[in-house]
């Protein structure tokens, strides 16, 4: 081995040999333990901090309760109160009569599209109808929705008759 490389680990050696002694000298044996806790008795500081902490609660206590909120911040709308209810049921029949009397909303159906195939008989013309949240592709004689039944299908529009009603319905590409 070099001489160096010797020296430099005789050297590092003895530095951590008196850097453990000195860290193992460092604890004092002859110091004295801890006195155990003495007793104290309250005296009238003690009593005095009490009577303030008291008071300082009784203080922080609100003097009324808080009234309900007039309004709900994280709802949408207020539940109806009981008095409008009644009067909503005593008006029950008048609207229901007045709704049977009106004729059927039409369906909000959209024709997006034809297609047309060739055929033995001429053509077959399948319709792209929206609505309903869905896409309907259907023929003549095909369901579209439970309500309504695809009754013609022309070159630029469709008819579509209510099952319930009788009523057509027409629908043209825009």
């Amino acid at each position: 081995m070099n001489i160096k490389r010797v020296a430099t680990i005789g050297v590092a050696l003895g530095a951590l040999a008196a850097w453990l002694a000195s860290a193992a000298s460092a604890v004092r044996h002859d110091a004295a333990p801890p006195s155990p806790a003495v007793d104290v008795k309250p005296d009238a500081r003690v009593a005095a901090l009490d009577a303030e902490v008291a008071r300082l609660r009784a203080r922080l206590q609100p003097d009324t309760t808080p009234l309900a909120p007039g309004r709900n911040l994280f709802a949408f709308r207020a539940p109806a109160p009981a008095a409008s209810a009644a009067r909503a049921a005593s008006r029950a029949g008048f609207v229901t009569s007045a709704s049977a009397a009106l004729p059927p909303r039409p369906p909000s159906f959209t024709l997006d599209g034809l297609a047309e195939n060739p055929g033995a008989f001429g053509p077959v013309r399948t319709a792209i109808i929206s609505g309903a949240g869905q896409l309907f592709l259907a023929k003549v004689g095909d369901a579209v929705t439970l309500r309504y039944r695809v009754a013609k299908i022309g070159s630029d529009s469709v008819e579509l008759t209510d099952l319930s009603t009788g009523a057509t319905v027409r629908l043209a590409l825009k």
